[in-house]
């Protein structure tokens, strides 16, 4: 996904600088037998291992146990976060990267993790404190950062969103995704026909069907368009969930534009949960239902 190959070389709407932690080299085997050192270092190492081959209550006990032998080692309570966020346990997630952030605040990955956590609870305002903190430590990453531009958008901040989505523009020119944001947040923050005017042009997309999204909010298509071009030339299973993921999402986002909060609320619930992704605009669509029709 293009929008996602911003501030790390990673591609998911997920942040994970410290994630480079994984990239040591691994020897570890699915079958792995973990013995019981009592040195924090060679725990974290077995933890990460264990991890790498998706042993992920192995590599939480062995963290744990790092935790245990050296508590003053932030690294040992970021490793365990990040393996508290994959497995969506997100509250004790965010309690590890407390701990981390206790322990050394310099750390700019604990702030980006920390925010991006913030952000899949629905803590708008406590994400965007952390992304701040993370380009605080780190300024040369604020074009890349197109996670506090949508955080923006959620706090009903629209004119930041569309500083930091023109900004974001410099960078990734090619996506539809940060055009739609930037589209979302002129409209709001003025009318909808300015926004159209304003709607950043976009040629280099291949994704599907997001140059149908774009023609959309461009008002050159219709909504059965979008639908139709992520249901052709018969995609995989897996494929075709993608593809229908992001037409819903933008189909609810454009609807909100309109102000049409009932065909906005049938397309997000769809994205969130019919057709719901585990990517960082997965989080996206979860978190636009919670806010807008919370339970």
């Amino acid at each position: 996904m293009a929008f996602f190959r911003i501030i790390t070389p990673l591609k998911r709407f997920q942040i994970r600088l410290s994630f480079a932690l994984v990239a040591l080299p691994l020897l570890a085997s699915p079958n792995l037998a973990w013995a019981q050192p009592t040195n924090a270092s060679a725990l974290l190492e077995q933890a990460r291992q264990a991890f790498a081959t998706n042993e992920h209550a192995a590599a939480v006990s062995l963290a744990s146990q790092a935790i245990a032998v050296e508590p003053s080692n932030p690294r040992s309570y970021l490793f365990r976060a990040q393996i508290h966020e994959e497995q969506r346990a997100l509250t004790n997630a965010l309690a590890d990267y407390d701990a981390v952030i206790k322990l050394n605040a310099q750390l700019p990955e604990a702030w980006q993790n920390r925010g991006s956590t913030h952000f899949k609870l629905g803590r708008i305002k406590e994400s965007i404190a952390d992304f701040d903190q993370f380009l605080r430590l780190v300024p040369q990453q604020e074009p890349q950062h197109w996670q506090r531009g949508i955080a923006y958008y959620y706090a009903g901040r629209f004119e930041a969103g569309r500083k930091q989505f023109e900004l974001h523009q410099t960078v990734n020119p090619n996506d539809v995704e940060n055009a739609v944001w930037h589209f979302l947040c002129v409209a709001r923050a003025s009318t909808l026909e300015k926004a159209r005017a304003a709607l950043i042009s976009i040629t280099g997309d291949a994704r599907v069907p997001m140059m149908e999204v774009h023609a959309l909010f461009a008002g050159k298509l219709k909504p059965e368009d979008v639908l139709k071009a992520a249901t052709s030339d018969s995609p995989s299973p897996s494929r075709l969930n993608r593809q229908l993921f992001y037409a819903h999402l933008y189909l609810g986002l454009y609807f909100e534009a309109l102000g049409d909060d009932g065909k906005a609320r049938e397309h997000i619930t769809k994205a969130a949960g019919e057709y719901q992704t585990g990517d960082y605009m997965g989080d996206v669509a979860r978190v636009h239902l919670q806010l807008r029709w919370p339970k």
